[in-house]
């Protein structure tokens, strides 16, 4: 059975919020720059679970998600959905992850973006640069 995940790629700026996953090895791409969001819960839809992620990762939600995308990878499902992150970055309160930062989407393309906690390029998770290319395209 599919694994089923909710994405939230916030934008501001021109810019897109990205999150740097805590070196948990048991989590999905530990070390690696992801999207908020996460697993969906028994009975929930995929905008419920974003809202509720997002509140827990960063202690914010937006007013309004438009689901764009439906992405497949291992055995998992991605609902991406596309909102403005309508509060400077100082406003959000980082609860799970490493660093989190607005990264151009020339620095998403290169593959690797700066973390300025840890002072490193740190890598995309596994499928982040197909879905942001794919979003990207679909915005100009």
């Amino acid at each position: 059975m599919a694994l089923e995940v909710a994405l939230a790629m916030l934008h501001r700026d021109g810019r897109w919020l990205m999150q740097l996953r805590d070196e948990i090895p048991t989590t999905v791409a530990p070390g690696c720059w992801g999207l908020f969001g996460g697993h969906l819960d028994p009975g929930e839809t995929p905008e419920q679970a974003l809202r509720r992620e997002l509140l827990e990762e960063i202690s914010w939600q937006p007013t309004v998600v438009e689901l764009v995308m439906l992405h497949h990878i291992h055995r998992r499902t991605a609902h991406v959905f596309l909102s403005e992150l309508s509060v400077p970055l100082e406003r959000l309160q980082l609860l799970e992850g490493q660093d989190m930062a607005l990264v151009s989407p020339e620095d998403l393309l290169a593959g690797s973006i700066w973390s300025r906690r840890l002072g490193s390029h740190r890598p995309l998770a596994d499928g982040l640069l197909e879905v942001m290319q794919h979003v990207l395209t679909e915005q100009t």
